[in-house]
């Protein structure tokens, strides 16, 4: 399997690190921002990030991706079967996918992205968005995070995945996230950095940081 994207992408990790997490070999290519293999264009005619190739199956999204990896490989389970687990782990996908990648955008594209690639960018968004947008988001993770660390059935899901990259991304450009004030939520994101399969991730997006930075 090969997924087309950039490895620094809350998305892409997602499905990097679902991949890794079900023992599914991949190949990343660099795409997105107008660039990438011609596959990647027919697989997401959009230019959004992911794109999955497998042999002649083409397909973009993170969470269509994670569907079809999950259909051919159901061990190990990180989308839990029964019906609330279910559901409660989907939403948390959604959260991660669309509320805070929405307010974490605004601090990565702003301070990382966007000068990089000299982009149009703002960090007065940016500044906005650690200030307003999201202590709230760490606070509504603060209140559900139950005592073992894990969103939902007391283990790593999916839904741990999900909702942390995008604030892995934060984090790279943010200390707003403080122990003092959100200890669950800290306590979480470092339990889920060092999971091999985040650590290794991360470990490949560094290089890349770096340039970006440089």
């Amino acid at each position: 399997m090969i997924i087309h994207g950039a490895r620094p992408s809350p998305f892409v990790r997602k499905v990097i690190v679902f991949a890794a997490e079900k023992g599914i070999s991949i190949e990343v290519r660099p795409a997105g921002f107008g660039r990438g293999d011609p596959a990647f264009m027919q697989a997401s005619p959009f230019g959004k990030m992911p794109a999955l190739e497998d042999g002649d199956f083409l397909i973009s999204d993170s969470t269509a991706i994670i569907t079809y990896m999950d259909a051919l490989h159901p061990e190990p389970n990180l989308i839990p079967t029964e019906p609330k687990a279910r559901a409660r782990t989907i939403w948390y996908e959604e959260f991660g996918d669309t509320i805070a990648q929405a307010a974490g955008a605004q601090l990565f594209f702003n301070r990382v992205v966007g000068k990089a690639l000299k982009m149009p960018h703002d960090p007065a968004l940016a500044d906005t968005a650690e200030a307003e947008k999201m202590p709230p988001l760490y606070d509504y993770l603060e209140s559900v995070l139950p005592d073992s660390g894990w969103l939902v059935e007391d283990r790593f899901t999916l839904a741990d995945i999900a909702a942390a990259c995008p604030l892995i991304n934060v984090c790279y450009c943010s200390k707003g996230l403080t122990g003092e004030r959100w200890p669950k939520v800290v306590a979480w994101l470092e339990k889920i950095r060092a999971r091999p399969s985040f650590a290794d991730a991360m470990t490949q997006e560094a290089a890349i940081l770096a340039k970006m930075a440089a």
